[in-house]
């Protein structure tokens, strides 16, 4: 009996000592995100910027990066705006947006440069909450089916994303970064 009460203790501990440690981020500290989904194959995927969209498990976002990194760094700035670590090669901003429209169905994109956010598209609304990156207090969802076997982040909803039959809703954890990664991603 005893063994068994020290087997759980340790197994808790282990499993406390996975999770990502809660660390404030202020507005404007870079910080990368993972998503969070116990007995998943994405569970502490990091998240990936590529094609105008956020992904895990691309084989490679295609970024031309200031250091090698195959994961998205990411800053909240004064305004609400969710924005991409910016290169030093390529200082133009890329900003994330949501579509939360019937056909954008919660479709999670970013524009690049001058750029303008897409008609129905926000950009403003995006939070770090308990370490948890939401927009307008609303979570997450991941959906299969990418390229090369990536999935694609979403809004979560009651609706299909995309049309999408596979979405399951993850805890985006984001995580700070004290020396986040710059990138130019591709659009």
């Amino acid at each position: 009996m005893q063994f068994i009460t020290l087997l759980i203790a340790s197994a808790a501990a282990v499993s406390a000592s996975a999770l990502p440690k809660k660390t404030p981020i202020a507005t404007g500290q870079g910080f990368g995100v993972i998503t969070i989904r116990s007995g998943s194959e994405i569970q502490n995927s990091g998240v990936q910027a590529a094609n105008s969209g956020l992904l895990i498990h691309a084989k490679s976002q295609n970024a031309s990066c200031d250091a090698d990194t195959n994961f998205a760094t990411f800053y909240i700035n004064k305004e609400q705006e969710l924005h991409l670590v910016e290169s030093t090669s390529s200082a133009r901003p890329q900003t994330i947006y949501v579509d939360r429209s019937e056909k954008g169905q919660g479709l999670i994109g970013y524009t690049t440069g001058a750029q303008p956010v897409p008609g129905a598209g926000e950009a403003k609304g995006w939070t770090v909450d308990n370490n948890e990156l939401k927009f307008k207090g609303t979570g997450i969802q991941a959906c299969s089916g990418g390229v090369d076997g990536s999935w694609s982040l979403w809004l979560d909803g009651p609706h299909k994303a995309g049309n999408n039959e596979s979405c399951i809703s993850v805890i985006s954890s984001a995580i700070k970064s004290d020396k986040p990664i710059g990138c130019w991603y591709t659009e």
